[in-house]
């Protein structure tokens, strides 16, 4: 017999076409915005909408599983009631007002980051208060959601009639049930093995292409599921024999000794020459600056007077990159000088996010203060408990009185007044005669980019451009009352993005789009110029500590690229599943499924093609890879107190 002759049948194939006509709308009207980059022909285009009725198909035998369950195992009975009739048309309603509020949200989602949905969406869900305030104050939700709950129940009564022939069809008999419930169960495990999360994403080509060909909802529970990645599973590696010593090569320094005795372990005594200079450090991280937003970068806005005027008497790095795309990734490659590991950033991983040797940590051990502070509230993307276990005190918007805070938005109060705080702590500490080193998290430069009236002649709320320009002007007011502190003169002041506005570009890895701004700022102390060495966000560290003179214990993946005997630069940049190390000229990328890629000459054409593990800049990228996921869960990145203590000693 014809399945479809069925009710139950016939239910949930009016269900999975109703799903399957909005997958498909979605995905074509996110193709028309992105179809330049995508660069279709025929023959991709039809890869991309075969791949994505694979998805589609797959999250649809997931998501209706628990639905279908029910339709087969309902007695004829209670199939015929009043009741169950309401139910399925209760159900029909619910379900196309989730799968609208599902292609608005990917299509709001896709707007702001340009991909589906990633761990960046699971993050949304898990922080649902702050994400809910910035959607609340970005959007107007409410009325959307009425017009949403509107069209599904109009959409309800234009189909009364699929309705009624479902409530008119006969039922399975229970032989025919079992059969459906066996074979059901069989395409749902055989999907569990054959279709991944990673299959579209990681072979190579156009990312844009992969991106519209997956499906939004089936990404969001596969990411939800794998927020971790095992390096050695995943990735290619190779003998650690050859990862120790290409890793030991990359990170060595003049008069650095290694003192571990594991090969993998690069813990090493940092001798840096000249008398160690005990400056306050205040580090500033921006929330999503791009350095393309700089006037000095060629933008033509205005949007970045102060910065630019900074620049011109700081040391500026012009060729530095990010090494993510989240804020955790940046506040990982500062605080660990650590390459960004797959999957999510160390800063995350509940319960392993602590006991590192940390860019604190080695403040601390000489004696200063060190505070992390945050303009929002600390437990979003766990931060609190990883600056709290890696050497920092706290201080964030749940700890300021309200009588402090002029503004806030949902991510937190503005730069303003965390600056103003950080002032105040800075005074406190001088007050004591205590050094001090604060590492500060900004939120203004963030949808919904709202920030107080009246600082610049853009309106609040209104979009990026016055957000970077308020963050810019927070800085300038900033430095101008920190001018006036009796501890200016010993204090060096650090200005860096997190990451960039938006990364994702027609490759897996646009190298363009991780580049970030870096100033360092200390009048008479530290002289203005430009430093056009290639540097990843993992040299902060080890640089910044360079720059004071500071001998130190070491298990930093970066290196100081202010010395003149320093090997060639680097910048190690990725995101959730791909990882890549770029040279200067050419981009290698690791992938999920042990897939090696080069981009040649990647900030310009950047042509793909394969590589094997032997190509000596795959080679390289590897060795980082591999040793940090090796390091990281072998914990030969632990903070030994004992270290700087005799590192200290030793200072000249």
């Amino acid at each position: 017999m014809h399945p479809l002759k069925f009710a139950q049948t016939r239910f949930l194939t009016l269900l999975s076409l109703l799903w399957l006509a909005v997958f498909v709308l979605t995905r074509s009207l996110l193709l028309l915005t992105h179809v330049q980059e995508a660069q279709l022909t025929l023959g991709n285009t039809l890869t991309l909408y075969t791949e994505g009725l694979v998805y589609d198909l797959v999250f649809l035998l997931y998501a209706l599983a628990p639905l279908a369950l029910y339709l087969l195992l309902c007695p004829t009975r209670l199939w015929h009631s009043r009741w169950n009739q309401r139910l399925l048309h209760g159900v029909l309603t619910l379900s196309i007002f989730i799968m609208l509020f599902t292609a608005v949200a990917e299509w709001l989602f896709w707007d702001e980051f340009s991909v589906r949905f990633n761990f960046i969406a699971v993050d949304y869900l898990v922080y649902s208060d702050e994400v809910l305030n910035n959607i609340l104050e970005s959007y107007p939700v409410y009325p959307l959601l009425s017009v949403l709950a509107l069209i599904a129940i109009a959409m309800t009564l234009a189909l009364r009639g699929a309705m009624r022939s479902v409530a008119a069809a006969p039922v399975l008999a229970w032989r025919q049930r079992g059969t459906l419930v066996m074979g059901w169960a069989l395409l749902f495990g055989l999907s569990i093995v054959v279709v991944g999360q990673a299959f579209p994403r990681s072979s190579g080509g156009n990312a844009y292409q992969h991106e519209l060909a997956a499906n939004g909802p089936y990404q969001f529970f596969a990411a939800f599921r794998n927020n971790e990645l095992d390096y050695e599973q995943f990735y290619p590696v190779l003998p650690l024999q050859q990862v120790a010593s290409q890793l030991r090569d990359e990170v060595r320094e003049p008069n650095a000794r290694f003192v571990e005795s594991d090969p993998l372990s690069i813990r090493r005594q940092i001798d840096n020459p000249g008398q160690p200079r005990h400056m306050n450090v205040i580090l500033v991280t921006i929330e999503s600056l791009s350095a393309k937003y700089l006037g000095s970068e060629g933008d033509t806005r205005g949007l970045s007077p102060e910065l630019d005027a900074l620049r011109q008497q700081s040391l500026y790095f012009s060729n530095l990159y990010a090494t993510g795309t989240r804020t955790t990734r940046g506040l990982e490659a500062i605080t660990l000088s650590i390459p960004p590991t797959p999957g999510r950033s160390i800063v995350k991983r509940v319960g392993r996010e602590s006991g590192f040797a940390s860019l604190g940590q080695q403040f601390s051990a000489q004696g200063y203060d060190s505070v992390f502070m945050y303009g929002g509230r600390g437990y979003f993307d766990n931060m609190n408990a990883f600056f709290a276990g890696n050497g920092y005190r706290i201080v964030d918007q749940a700890s300021v009185p309200d009588d402090e805070v002029t503004f806030t938005n949902a991510w937190g109060m503005s730069d303003e007044d965390l600056y103003q705080q950080t002032l105040k702590v800075a005074d406190a500490d001088f007050a004591k005669g205590s050094p001090f080193f604060l590492q500060l998290m900004t939120t203004s430069n963030h949808r919904p980019y709202s920030y107080p009236e009246g600082r610049i002649d853009i309106p609040s709320g209104s979009g990026r451009e016055g957000a970077v320009k308020y963050t810019d002007y927070a800085i300038g007011q900033f430095l101008r009352e920190a001018r006036q502190k009796p501890w200016f003169a010993n204090t060096l002041f650090v200005f860096v993005a997190d990451h960039t506005a938006g990364s994702a570009g027609k490759e897996d890895l646009p190298v363009s789009n991780y580049h970030i701004p870096l100033f360092i700022y200390a009048p008479g102390v530290v002289q203005p110029a430009e430093v056009s060495t290639l540097t990843s966000q993992i040299d902060i560290a080890p640089t910044l500590l360079g720059l004071l003179n500071m001998d130190y214990t070491s298990t930093f993946f970066g290196r100081n690229v202010l010395r003149e005997d320093r090997a060639p630069g680097r910048a190690l940049i990725g995101n959730y599943q791909h990882l890549g190390l770029f040279d200067g000229e050419n981009l290698a990328i690791l992938s999920p499924r042990q897939l090696v890629r080069r981009h040649e000459h990647a900030l310009g054409e950047s042509l793909e093609t394969t590589a094997t593990p032997s190509d000596p800049l795959v080679a390289r990228s590897i060795a980082y890879y591999e040793g940090a996921s090796y390091d990281f869960g072998h914990a030969l990145l632990a903070w030994h107190a004992e270290m700087p203590v005799k590192a200290r000693v030793s200072q000249r």
